[in-house]
């Protein structure tokens, strides 16, 4: 799967295997689940929702403000 990681600069990562779930993906690349989203063409996928061979997603930093 390819991983494209915008935390705080653009950067893709080739990730191999079968039936990684998102929480995985994240412990892997060493990012905290609680500081980024995780969207696959378009849509925020859960920690919990597995993630295909040839799927690609987005790991991108939550921003909070006021």
């Amino acid at each position: 799967m390819k991983v494209i990681i915008r935390n705080p600069k653009r950067r893709e990562v080739e990730l191999e295997g079968k039936g990684w779930r998102v929480q995985d993906v994240l412990k892997h690349l060493d990012l905290n689940p609680e500081s980024v989203l995780v969207m696959r063409a378009g849509e925020l996928l859960t920690r919990d929702e597995h993630v295909k061979t040839e799927d690609t997603i987005e790991v991108l930093s939550a921003i909070s403000g006021g």
